[in-house]
């Protein structure tokens, strides 16, 4: 590796996490297809995450982040290793609301990324979004 890509990789949040839970979702994409639900992709993900060891949270429920807020206003469909949000869509595309979803769970927690996917695409692309700066 050169310095440049050295650079790169200490400034990417959880590198060697991330390239797993991407991974496992290629598996999934590529054993089910693209015509399922979202819930039978997030079953599909526990038990790849079960198999692989790796710690997760399903359906978390993040608590009230402001007074006020109504309970359950945030639900998200996994919490990997209490580092990484992971929403799950099973839709024809993800929309500018996805990703402000997503967005809005991470200032209404502690964590500093997020990775969206949608399964209904034909070639996955998973999203990595990053919490910043801008609060």
């Amino acid at each position: 590796m050169n310095a440049n890509t050295t650079n790169k990789m200490e400034k990417i949040l959880y590198p060697e996490l991330s390239y797993r839970i991407v991974g496992l979702l290629f598996n999934v994409h590529n054993d089910l297809g693209r015509f399922r639900s979202e819930k039978q992709y997030s079953d599909a993900i526990d038990q790849e995450l079960k198999k692989l060891d790796i710690l997760y949270k399903r359906e978390f429920r993040l608590p009230k982040s402001f007074e006020g807020e109504k309970s359950d206003r945030n639900i998200i469909d996994f919490v990997i290793d209490d580092k990484i949000l992971k929403e799950i869509k099973a839709k024809t595309a993800v929309t500018k609301e996805d990703y402000l979803q997503v967005k809005r769970y991470l200032v209404s927690s502690s964590f500093k990324l997020g990775i969206l996917v949608n399964f209904r695409r034909k070639y996955l692309t998973p999203k990595r979004i990053l919490r910043g700066n801008d609060l």
